[in-house]
């Protein structure tokens, strides 16, 4: 089953903390795998998975039994965080907004990792300490760390090339790009309101997804327009100079929904990169855009749970279905029905769906490393699932830390089983 739902005072305390985002933001207040091409022999490919609320990262087998290798303390530097937190009265609101907010009343430790390409780091975005740092893999010491804008950090992607990483400020409405092995910023970019995915792609631009406020209680339909600024954001990697501006607002308009939120969530690219299939807030489903022609081309509807909560307020921060994958042959897509506990396999060209997996909480959707299976993050059973691409029908679940998110293929040194120092 999944996690509780958000109660009325965690909903009224996320509408402070945004509002707090809105005063400092006016006060100006402060797909792909890691491994670049040539991935150094001794390392073996891994999935990280990322604990969000107790602070672990789980290092699991990236095919076959997925079975656990080891685990990392994300949050070494505990104690030093909160020091500085309790400390000062504006990041301790900000804290306890995210959370009251996202955390669903727990804190958010690790939001997003990769591996750097020699597998020799983690580097991990942690939203309630607002930084991104490096792990060391051997000892488990932190390498680097780099405090990001504002008060959160959020959604990673890797560069191509794996030297470089972009996260998402999302209280700053800012986007960080990082050298990945020394943690120096390397560029930035604005973006809309609440930036959330980051997606390299292999002409050479960064796409950013902005989500606008989910943490507020205003998610009826005709209140849509209150959570602010959405949009994608599409700039050189090199330069960080934006070349694109797509507001989805006006492509629901034109393909006949109006009705949808503009907000766009996981999304995933075609193999060639011509469309991109997206989930939006409050949907449960998703879209096909067609890039060339700048117009949203198909929809599909998957079925609703009857068991799930017909209150918009009581999804887990605006999602209805929240996490997408492609098989690597672009033919399969499987998403994650995260508020009616399951995840399904749906064929590209038809786009008819598969068998209903049941899972708890659904939260992310991956590819596996031979590229057979679709991960999924049970959130709200604390395991990760493997579902067959070819059957629809689940392969294993490998049990890992408390609130499961994002999952990761890296590669670590073949010789790893943990760290020898927290």
């Amino acid at each position: 089953m999944p996690s509780p739902r958000p109660t009325g005072t965690r909903r009224f305390l996320g509408a402070l903390a945004a509002s707090l985002t809105l005063v400092a933001a006016s006060a100006g207040a402060g797909s792909a795998t890691v491994p670049g091409p040539a991935a150094s022999a001794g390392l073996r490919e891994v999935m990280f998975v990322g604990n969000n609320w107790d602070g672990t990262a789980d290092v699991i087998a990236s095919r076959g039994d997925f079975h656990r290798i080891g685990r990392v303390n994300v949050i070494p530097d505990k104690e030093e965080r909160l020091r500085e937190i309790y400390l000062n009265p504006v990041k301790l609101a900000f804290f306890l907004g995210v959370r009251s907010g996202p955390g669903e009343g727990h804190d958010q430790f690790v939001d997003d990792m990769y591996a750097t390409p020699d597998g020799s780091a983690m580097v991990v975005s942690r939203p309630s300490f607002a930084d991104v740092v490096s792990l060391d893999l051997r000892t488990g010491r932190i390498n680097w760390r780099f405090p990001v804008s504002g008060y959160r950090a959020d959604h990673m992607a890797v560069s191509p090339d794996g030297t470089r990483v972009a996260v998402s400020a999302s209280t700053a409405n800012t986007v960080h790009v990082l050298d990945i092995a020394t943690g120096r910023q390397v560029g930035s970019f604005t973006t809309g309101d609440k930036p959330h995915e980051n997606v390299f792609t292999s002409d050479g631009l960064l796409w950013n997804m902005s989500i606008g406020e989910v943490t507020t209680a205003l998610d009826a339909p005709w209140l849509d327009w209150t959570k602010g600024d959405r949009k994608i954001t599409v700039v050189d990697a090199r330069t960080f100079e934006t070349v694109r501006v797509i507001d989805m607002r006006a492509r629901l308009d034109a393909f006949g929904r109006g009705d949808l939120s503009d907000a766009v969530r996981p999304l995933v690219f075609t193999p060639d990169e011509k469309k991109i299939y997206f989930q939006v807030s409050f949907f449960n489903g998703f879209l096909e855009y067609d890039i060339a022609t700048d117009r949203i081309t198909r929809l599909k509807t998957l079925p609703g749970n009857p068991a799930t909560d017909p209150d918009r307020t009581t999804w887990v921060n605006d999602s209805r279905h929240h996490g997408l994958s492609m098989s690597p042959a672009g033919d399969k897509l499987c998403v994650a029905g995260t508020m009616d506990d399951y995840a399904t396999v749906v064929d590209r060209e038809t786009l008819r769906e598969g068998p209903l997996v049941e899972a708890s909480k659904p939260y992310w959707a991956t590819v596996s490393g031979d590229g057979k299976s679709c991960v999924i993050s049970e959130s709200g059973a604390d395991r990760v699932t493997a579902i067959d691409f070819g059957t629809g029908q689940r392969v294993t679940s490998v049990d890992v830390g408390d609130h499961p998110q994002r999952v990761r293929l890296a590669r670590v040194p073949a010789d790893w089983t943990g760290p020898t120092a927290g």
